[in-house]
């Protein structure tokens, strides 16, 4: 091993060597159980970004850890074609290279580009998550588009359709009117802006009376078919099935009664306008209403709309206010913020618009979905989104699944050019089945992205073909992914997988958050504060990065990214590298497993109790999908008990001349670093690999050894309860004598005088730790106070209290001044416990076992303070000479 941690000199090599071995890859085995994930398929547009790699670091950790564990476990990669955005962003680049737009290309030629722009920046993203250590099985990399995925989709479209679960009709749908395309109701996003009411007149027909009606959006109103009132609402009740003139335009609307309206809201009085809005389409259908469209695909007024004809609907709309304003018609005008709905690409306000689109019947396809995750045979993790899942699946309305693009899986659905009878079939028919005809035209249109993409659990393992990668690895072990795409993809997966193979997609969905910055804002292109993974990769390393991410990662929580941790997770892997280092060098060859011969000192026996507790525990959070708790866990056993602790207690031992007891510690050394290296290997790969290629004797990569077990005969709550007394002792030694300004090199007796007898002999049997980390030069045990000299230190430990004679270096200003501290800490805890046990209600509520914790804390505390009390008399006694 080099003598620095330097991630650059290994990482890439480390990579290439696992890949060049067939590391990521898996095979249908029988005699091993499957694990299997699928990657979410980034989009072909994009780069590695940090939700990116937050989500491929989650997903890598739990795919390594089966794999340590023994199951054959598959990663499944692969890419999203995303229709809207590649074919925003490759006509962005036709136009800004060649001033060409699609319909300069044709059809034909824009796919080839868009092909090219795939085959070009496709890899990116792929070369990107190797550097970040994603063990995918590269070999089985699928796209949305590839000839198996396209295969999938067709037949899926055919199979609903002749279930009549698909159908194409005219019906509202979400328009963007930069992108020019529908979208579903998933990929509308609701944001709440400032805005206004405006209360316009509209005239009773024959009467000098009006309706009052407060409207958001008054462009809209060119397209009004109908006013509707409550039919309880009193005010009203006379004015239904009477007419009203709509104001500027002159048309005559009905008055209608109708339940939906709000008796509460606004002035009670709706107007109706089928064409635009998705509440007043239903309405229009239920009261036979005429639906109007005033707007052009781009959000122009319609050229049928008169002087306004040809305006931006925004243009239209102050010309429209300023007109009723002159006309008398408009009444007032009220700030009012209300949510509007922009297109989850490009942030455009959307337009609701009568269109012929094709739709999916959701209502069939929607229970099942809900009745897998009643009956479990899908876990949502965290359980809290059950709510969002079921939410979204028990009010859906049907799918919208038709996109005007060019790029994307086109519709297979085939007009005849003689009769207009629509064939939806695999490829296009040779004969009408109404008229004979032979001549066919294509639908224009292409599908959903998430269409496809719901297909990706099972599409991606060979359906529609019966493939042994189907039978084996499907369903899949878990999804991996963030809660904000749970109703654009999630469901459709699950609605989709049920449809087709009659089982959940996957067995568990583990949900994260979204990466925010240092401050909790959404990272964004506008607002700059985006962090590239790569260059944090290139300054601190793949593993820094990687083990930043999962600690900071609690299920279904957003987290913060911050540098200052990356830098944290830096310095953890250096301290690992140079423990490393240090046992290494202390081995001098192979030492071989412990025996049953190797006698263990105390340290021996904690440190292994511990090690096996933290694999338990390690273990169990993983099993539960705390993969961050599970991190934090071994960041703390590697830290503060194997670095800080036992290896600077195993010293003595290797530098001594007992030759049994040198081979014992070693072993020992060894095998807790072995299986640290274990346990981190999922959250930091390329570390943990070099170091364990480096260990003798190990003969095989980390990657397919084996995950640890914990042996329970190892746990000793004894031995535990023992070292917690020792390095107790030690850091209060150690306190005492940084306090005082004592050089470690000074060395001074301990004596012990034990107000508890078992205490007392675990400072005697093991007084060694205090000779070799406290800097005591003996260790005495006190029978009686008078034994203690007056100008002793002392140090207190629950059952014991420590004196250091240091007449020569005390301090005794300094020292009462640090009891007087302690006495006050000891004061303070102990006010605090007696709070918490006068508190009828923790009484009555807590658990008996927390209650006799407290209890004992207050015993533990007000013993130590009369300790510490006796010692500042004594010390003020000094002073005053």
């Amino acid at each position: 091993m080099d003598s620095k941690y330097n991630p650059k000199a290994f990482e890439d090599r480390i990579y290439e060597q696992w890949s060049e071995t067939g590391s990521f890859k898996a095979a249908v085995n029988p005699d091993k159980k499957p694990f299997t994930i699928v990657l979410p398929p980034p989009n072909i547009t994009g780069q590695l970004h940090m939700g990116h790699a937050l989500d491929q670091t989650l997903q890598d950790v739990l795919i390594r850890w089966r794999r340590l564990q023994g199951y054959e476990a598959l990663w499944l990669p692969g890419t999203d074609h995303a229709s809207i955005a590649t074919e925003v962003r490759v006509l962005k680049s036709i136009e800004e290279k060649e001033g060409l737009t699609k319909e300069d290309l044709g059809r034909e030629e824009f796919l080839k580009r868009a092909w090219s722009w795939r085959d070009e920046y496709g890899r990116i993203i792929v070369n990107q998550m190797k550097k970040l250590g994603s063990s995918c099985d590269w070999d089985r990399e699928r796209f949305t588009m590839d000839e198996g995925c396209n295969q999938a989709v067709t037949e899926f479209f055919i199979k609903l359709y002749d279930k009549g679960l698909i159908y194409k009709g005219n019906r509202l749908i979400n328009w963007c009117p930069d992108c020019k395309t529908t979208l579903s109701d998933a990929e509308v996003e609701h944001e709440e802006k400032p805005g206004h009411f405006w209360h316009v007149k509209y005239p009773i027909k024959d009467s000098d009376d009006y309706l009052e009606i407060a409207t958001t959006r008054p462009e809209t109103m060119l397209a009004d078919t109908g006013v509707a009132v409550n039919p309880n609402d009193e005010r009203y009740q006379h004015l239904i099935g009477k007419t009203c003139i709509l104001p500027l335009v002159g048309r005559e609307l009905p008055i209608i009664g109708d339940t939906y309206v709000d008796l509460e809201f606004g002035t009670g009085a709706l107007k109706v306008t089928p064409a635009h809005d998705p509440n007043d389409f239903e309405i229009g259908l239920r009261h036979g209403l005429e639906q109007i469209s005033c707007m052009n695909d781009d959000a122009t007024m319609s050229d049928d709309m008169g002087k306004y004809a040809g305006m931006d609907r925004y243009e239209c709309r102050k010309v429209l206010v300023k007109d009723l304003e002159t006309g008398g018609y408009l009444v007032k005008v009220k700030d009012h913020a209300h949510n509007v709905g922009t297109c989850y690409r490009c942030h455009t306000v959307i337009e609701p618009r009568i269109s012929d689109q094709w739709f999916v019947k959701m209502d069939a396809l929607a229970k099942p979905a809900i009745d897998v995750l009643d009956k479990e045979d899908l876990k949502i993790v965290p359980d809290r989104f059950n709510k969002v899942y079921l939410n979204w699946l028990e009010n859906i309305r049907d799918w919208c699944i038709s996109r005007q693009l060019w790029w994307g899986h086109r519709i297979p659905a085939y007009y005849c050019q003689s009769c207009s009878k629509i064939v939806v079939a695999k490829e296009m028919p040779d004969v009408c089945p109404d008229c004979g005809g032979t001549h066919f035209k294509q639908d224009e249109d292409v599908l959903d992205t998430w269409f496809s993409s719901g297909l990706w659990p099972f599409s991606t393992l060979g359906w529609p073909e019966k493939t042994p990668e189907l039978e084996y690895f499907y369903p899949t072990s878990v999804l991996v992914t963030g809660y904000d795409i749970i109703f654009f993809w999630v469901i459709r997966m699950v609605f989709s997988a049920l449809e087709i193979t009659g089982e959940s997609p996957f067995e568990h969905v583990f949900l994260h958050g979204l990466v925010r910055d240092s401050q909790g804002r959404k990272m964004s292109k506008s607002l700059g504060n985006g962090v590239d993974p790569l260059e944090i990769i290139d300054q601190y390393g793949a593993d820094a990065l990687r083990f930043m991410l999962a600690t900071g990662n609690s299920p279904g929580n957003d987290l913060k990214f911050q540098v200052d941790r990356v830098e944290a997770s830096r310095n953890f892997a250096n301290k690992l590298w140079n423990a490393s280092r240090f046992v290494l060098m202390s081995l001098d060859g192979e030492v071989g497993d412990l025996t049953a011969e190797d006698q263990l000192t105390l340290a021996d026996e904690w440190i292994l109790s511990r090690l096996n507790g933290a694999v338990a525990e390690i273990t169990t959070q993983l099993e539960k999908f705390d993969l961050g708790l599970a991190a934090n866990r071994i960041y703390e056993f590697t830290w503060n008990e194997y670095c800080d602790w036992y290896i600077e207690l195993a010293k003595k031992r290797l530098y001594g001349n007992d030759e049994a007891a040198k081979q014992t510690v070693k072993r020992v050394l060894l095998k807790v670093l072995k299986d640290i290296l274990r346990l981190l290997h999922p959250f930091m790969p390329f570390i943990t690999e070099e170091i364990w290629q480096s260990i003798p004797g190990t003969g095989s990569m980390l990657i397919r050894d084996q995950w640890p077990v914990a042996d329970t005969a190892m746990i000793s709550e004894k031995a535990e309860k023992a070292m917690d007394v020792m390095m107790e002792a030690i850091r209060n030694i150690r306190n005492v004598r940084a306090e005082m300004n004592v050089v470690p090199s000074k060395k001074a007796k301990c004596l012990v005088l034990a107000t508890d007898e078992g205490i007392g002999e675990i400072m005697m049997t093991q007084s060694e730790y205090l000779v070799t980390l406290a800097s005591c030069s003996e260790v005495v045990m006190a029978a009686t106070k008078a034994e203690i000299p007056e100008d002793a230190v002392s140090a207190i430990v629950y059952g014991a209290e420590l004196f250091l004679p240091l007449e020569d270096l005390i301090d005794f200003e300094k020292e009462k001044e640090r009891l007087e501290k302690e006495c006050k800490k000891l004061e303070d805890e102990v006010k605090r416990v007696k709070a918490k046990l006068a508190n009828q209600g923790f009484v009555a509520k807590a658990p008996a076992a927390l209650i006799e914790a407290e209890r004992e804390k207050e015993v533990k505390f007000t013993e130590m303070l009369e300790q510490v009390r006796v010692r500042l008399t004594a010390v003020e006694a000094k002073l005053k000479g």
